[in-house]
């Protein structure tokens, strides 16, 4: 079977539009490496089903409100390796999304959901930030491993409704990477060092599960 096309980010907005108009909850999961876009594509996606059919219909749940905090991290010897698969709470994450598409956890049609969110000012998850009211029909989900053959990560792609994959050349993803790891106070050289060496690594992990979407964007 050929690798299908990817899609414009244009035409990956319609599409969710699209399936937000349809009715009934949606959860779609956008993966990619790091720096792949993934986090604008999800808001982009938000605005537009916001703007078309109102508020709170659309809402943005990043994977990365399930990041391990620092203190858990320094505690295992991982802090130098934030962003790597073991340093995120997955079975949390999974269990986030059986709520989301109300398939787990005993909910019903009436309850709000709370999620995690992610600081970057900080640099930690913070609990109970993201409210999932009962009337959104459309979750949007981020995140570097929701395609990843392991376990928990494996059942996530039976959960979501879409799966998409962020590409983008290597180039590009790493300079975006540089620039956010300088807003965030490192220096070039550390920037960019990190960028390659730390999420160099997870990129390779993400990348060769890419495959497995059922939709690719390039961004």
């Amino acid at each position: 079977m050929s690798t299908p096309e990817p899609l414009s980010a244009d035409q990956a907005v319609a599409r969710a539009v699209a399936l937000a108009a349809a009715g009934g909850r949606s959860v779609l999961g956008i993966a990619g490496a790091p720096g792949a876009g993934k986090s604008t594509l999800a808001r982009r996606v938000v605005t537009a089903v916001t703007e078309q059919l109102g508020p709170s219909v659309a809402v943005q749940v990043p994977m990365d409100g399930f990041h391990l905090a620092n203190a858990a991290l320094d505690a295992l010897g991982r802090h130098d390796r934030k962003g790597a698969i073991d340093t995120f709470d997955a079975a949390g994450y999974v269990a986030l999304v059986r709520r989301l598409t109300r398939t787990g956890g005993g909910l019903d049609d009436t309850e709000t959901v709370w999620a995690p969110d992610f600081d970057r000012r900080v640099d930690e998850p913070v609990a109970g930030s993201i409210a999932v009211p009962p009337e959104t029909v459309l979750v949007v989900s981020e995140g570097n491993y929701l395609l990843d053959q392991s376990a928990p990560w494996r059942e996530l792609p039976g959960l979501f409704t879409e799966t998409w994959a962020c590409v983008v050349d290597d180039d590009v993803r790493i300079d975006r990477l540089v620039g956010r790891h300088m807003r965030h106070g490192r220096d070039h050289e550390s920037a960019r060092a990190w960028a390659v060496e730390v999420d160099g690594v997870n990129a390779a992990r993400v990348t060769a599960d890419l495959h497995r979407a059922s939709v690719l964007v390039r961004t």
